[in-house]
């Protein structure tokens, strides 16, 4: 194969995710092969032989007749399934380490805060309260992961060796050791049922759209030692139904969320979870890609292909992911 040109098309506007940022770091690990922006008026699609993109609009890859490979920068593909112009070629997840690093400090770290009444002693330091409450063991609180794939089983061994009941559910079979393991509809309400943490790690499909809703959090364990359930979603934000965590959050139902995805982004300003007293919010950051780490991820992918490897992680279309 003869080096073809790498298309970056990158759809944001926020500093960590500045296209030049991208095309700097693919220019320096690409061994010379041309690297550009788009859109670029003076390209001609047939040059384009592989495309790193992050968020491109239905319809923007349709016209690259040669592509042999898309890259897609982050974890997820929701929005790269949705065009229906899309190449029929394969598709390739970012999977390396950084990244799955990233979602486990950050999965590790939202579970701690409310494992350890991190809301109530902030309110307290606010109010100049000096009234702590008992603290449980970590062995007292069963955390469970919805996804078990990279990113899920990482985080749920960590959560393992700090001393927490773990368990995990996904669509299929999967083994995590000293992790309990439930699958498909037939089990999700008995791993509900035994969840205090509730960690949403899922993949955006047509069968998982909406999951996180009253249905699922009124199923979670209602004698948590934490007083009510908690939910933390770090996976899509087309995943969670917003309307019903806010109103679960003000009946009581669940008892604290961490969201790091929403419906919108960013969060419209009028949106309640801004400032209700029980949401901790991030801005779609808890996995941030690392440009330097993801580049040389692509590169390396497009080295063995072109000297005659299979490419590694490539999305199940049928699937989503």
């Amino acid at each position: 194969m003869t080096k073809g040109t790498l298309a970056v098309l990158i759809n944001s506007t926020q500093q960590n995710w500045l296209p030049a940022r991208w095309k700097t770091r693919f220019e320096a690990v690409c061994g010379g092969r041309r690297v550009v922006l788009l859109p670029d008026a003076g390209l001609d699609p047939a040059e384009v032989h592989y495309a790193a993109v992050w968020k491109p609009a239905p319809g923007e890859l349709a016209a690259f007749v040669n592509l042999r490979a898309i890259f897609n920068l982050g974890a997820g593909v929701d929005a790269l399934m949705a065009d229906r112009s899309l190449p029929d070629v394969p598709l390739v997840r970012v999977a390396v380490p950084d990244l799955t690093n990233r979602m486990t400090e950050y999965v590790v770290l939202h579970v701690l805060m409310h494992h350890r009444q991190e809301l109530y002693l902030r309110q307290s330091q606010r109010e100049k309260s000096w009234e702590p409450k008992y603290q449980w063991p970590a062995s007292a609180v069963t955390v469970g992961v919805m996804g078990l794939g990279t990113l899920g089983a990482d985080a749920a061994g960590v959560l393992r060796r700090l001393g927490f009941r773990v368990a995990g559910w996904s669509r299929s079979p999967r083994a995590v050791e000293g992790v309990e393991c439930f699958h498909g509809t037939a089990q999700i309400d008995a791993f509900l049922n035994a969840t205090d943490i509730l960690v949403c790690l899922l993949p955006l499909t047509p069968d998982t759209q909406g999951i996180l809703n009253r249905d699922v959090f009124t199923k979670l364990n209602r004698k948590s030692p934490l007083g009510a359930p908690v939910l933390i979603n770090a996976g899509r934000g087309g995943l969670q139904n917003e309307a019903d965590i806010l109103s679960c959050l003000d009946d009581g139902t669940l008892g604290a969320v961490s969201l790091d995805v929403f419906v919108q982004e960013p969060l419209p300003q009028d949106s309640r979870l801004w400032t209700h007293p029980k949401v901790v919010l991030t801005p779609h950051n808890a996995a941030d890609t690392d440009a330097e780490a993801i580049s040389a991820y692509v590169a390396e992918q497009i080295a063995r292909f072109e000297a005659g490897s299979a490419l590694e992680n490539v999305v199940d279309r049928a699937r989503g992911y």
